[in-house]
């Protein structure tokens, strides 16, 4: 299989399916990226360990800080506790949340940052953060570390007074 058709059919599965997880997995959200393809995470008790992210996923899709996914459990694991199954987006987190199976730790922390937006709706300009209405319902594949450039009118302007 070439690597576009991989990363074709890796994208779909991430974006259109939905499930709950199951007995041995658990819902986490990342914390950081420690390198060489792992992540620390939090569960809803705000214990922190690190998951490994499996190759299919590696160079195809994307993670960042508070996003939030279905990890599979490793019993032999010493320092690496589980493995990444699902990475969850904004559709699978409703789906999740309507069937009663979104964990109660990761509702009160949601219920108290909606509290703090209601008390200043312009978000936290001190730490960068801005508040959730202002993100791009398709965010899988922006890659925010480059730079999007884009013609100024300024440039318009210097070439017509060239002329």
């Amino acid at each position: 299989m070439s690597k576009a058709t991989k990363r074709k059919h890796v994208t779909r599965e991430v974006e259109t399916e939905l499930s709950l997880p199951q007995d041995n997995q658990t819902i986490v959200k990342v914390v950081a990226g420690r390198g060489n393809n792992l992540h620390e995470v939090v569960d809803e008790s705000g214990t922190s360990f690190l998951v490994s992210m499996p190759t299919k996923f590696r160079k195809n899709v994307w993670i960042k800080r508070g996003d939030f996914v279905i990890v599979t459990n490793i019993e032999e694991g010493d320092k690496v506790k589980a493995e990444i199954s699902t990475i969850l987006y904004k559709d699978q987190i409703k789906f999740i949340k309507a069937e009663g199976c979104w964990p109660q730790g990761f509702l009160a922390e949601e219920q108290l940052s909606q509290l703090q937006l209601k008390d200043n709706p312009e978000g936290d300009r001190e730490s960068g953060e801005e508040s959730d209405s202002s993100e791009d319902d398709s965010d899988l594949f922006q890659n925010t570390n480059r730079p999007v450039h884009e013609e100024s009118d300024s440039e318009e302007d210097t070439e017509s007074e060239q002329d």
